[in-house]
């Protein structure tokens, strides 16, 4: 865990999605790894991040989710290098939603 980076606990994003909150849900993980669990919002693999950063949004929290964490945590480190702020790092990623959230996902 890095301090510099929000974390958000996969309880608090299930919380975010039942509530309507507005915010942004960025998935870095690869195309067949959405396609096998998918929890919505907007795809961008994390190799695409720094080239796709414009469809980021930056007037709400933006929370990123990959399948343990390490990848969209580099995705919030890297944009804050660019001024992005309000990012969140979905911690245990897809595989902990999985397991703590939704038990019918199965994501690889």
């Amino acid at each position: 865990m890095n301090p510099s980076i929000k974390e958000i606990s996969v309880q608090e994003l299930k919380q975010w999605i039942d509530s309507n909150k507005d915010f942004q849900l960025v998935d870095v993980r690869e195309v067949e790894e959405v396609q096998a669990a998918n929890l919505g919002g907007l795809h961008i693999p994390i190799g695409q991040v720094m080239m796709r950063q414009s469809e980021i949004e930056t007037d709400k929290p933006v929370a990123f989710l990959c399948r343990s964490g390490r990848r969209s945590e580099l995705a919030v480190l890297q944009l804050q290098q660019f001024g992005f702020s309000d990012l969140y790092n979905i911690t245990g990623g897809i595989m902990a939603y999985s397991q703590l959230v939704d038990k019918t996902l199965k994501p690889i």
